[in-house]
């Protein structure tokens, strides 16, 4: 957009909310002359009549109230956006709205946005806890944590991709003493099974790399089906069978010696993890903040 169509929309949407040339150019301080000038220009290169005029009065044709609800959106997008620049000269505050998975945000988002709180204490946290797709607009969300797919973001959207799940096999040690430990994947089939319940009440698949690299799904006989990873991960530390799982829910079991990681070999890619927010608010000082913050996830 060159300099002249700005120059000519300002004057345009003061005539309208004016109602003459004569009050516009009172307005902007300049002659009804140039006022009348810019807005036959804009007419001129739009190849479309804006305005009917009148000895007393200025209205709107269909196309110059088109044209002006275009200009008053295009004039408050640039009013939001020196606002929001604005904004980022003072310190973070005001209220941040989080939607982060359950189980993942309990466990490696909150210990960042803890000492994030401590260190921004105008910054008012609202936090989502949440396994379902949630819609940033319609819910009012700053910035979402997300496990998994998603659809093709919007332009209105910024994302920040933050790696994939690492998917392990493991088992209690004592139930590996008792029923023996997989030498590889076929022997791993033999085992209770302990998987997870999907939304659609079907048992999720294991998921193994074959050696050239490529992931493929099989299903397996399974002792139970949970459809909660924390119940499944209790399920497991009670000796009750094998499962796989990602890292991140596990780590501190393993670190604990109350699982053991099974087929070490075999520790494929699972789901991404992504950060999502509104574009427009990217700008603001307790959004920007947060997502500097949040740089430190990790899902591996």
């Amino acid at each position: 957009m060159h300099d002249q169509r700005l120059k000519d929309i300002v004057p345009f949407v003061a005539s309208v909310e004016s109602g003459s040339f004569a009050a516009a150019a009172k307005r902007l301080h300049v002659t009804g002359s140039a006022v009348s000038k810019s807005v036959t220009r804009l007419e001129a290169r739009l190849g479309s009549r804006l305005l009917e005029r009148t000895t007393r009065s200025l209205s709107l044709t269909d196309a110059g109230s088109a044209y002006y609800q275009t200009c008053l959106r295009i004039m408050e997008e640039l009013a939001e956006a020196e606002a929001v620049l604005a904004a980022q000269r003072t310190i973070p505050s005001g209220r941040l709205r989080i939607a982060v998975p359950s189980t993942y945000g309990r466990l490696c988002v909150m210990p960042l946005l803890l000492p994030f709180s401590q260190q921004h204490p105008d910054v008012a946290l609202t936090l989502t806890f949440s396994d379902r797709f949630i819609d940033l607009f319609d819910e009012g969300i700053d910035v979402a944590v997300r496990i998994g797919g998603s659809p093709d973001l919007p332009a209105s959207l910024g994302s920040r991709h933050m790696g994939r799940e690492r998917m392990v096999f493991c088992a209690a040690p004592g139930y590996l003493d008792a029923a023996g430990r997989p030498a590889g994947e076929q022997a791993l089939f033999e085992h209770k099974a302990i998987v997870y319940e999907r939304a659609d009440g079907s048992a999720k698949p294991w998921l193994f790399t074959t050696r050239d690299g490529h992931p493929h799904w099989r299903s397996v006989a399974h002792r139970m089906s949970l459809g909660d990873v924390d119940a499944q991960l209790q399920a497991v530390c009670a000796g009750l069978g094998v499962a796989q799982m990602p890292s991140w829910l596990v780590q501190d079991a393993l670190a604990r010696g109350e699982l053991e990681i099974i087929l070490p070999q075999q520790q494929p890619d699972g789901l991404p993890l992504t950060l999502i927010w509104p574009r427009r608010k990217q700008l603001l000082p307790k959004v920007d903040a947060l997502l500097t913050a949040l740089s430190a996830l990790t899902i591996r």
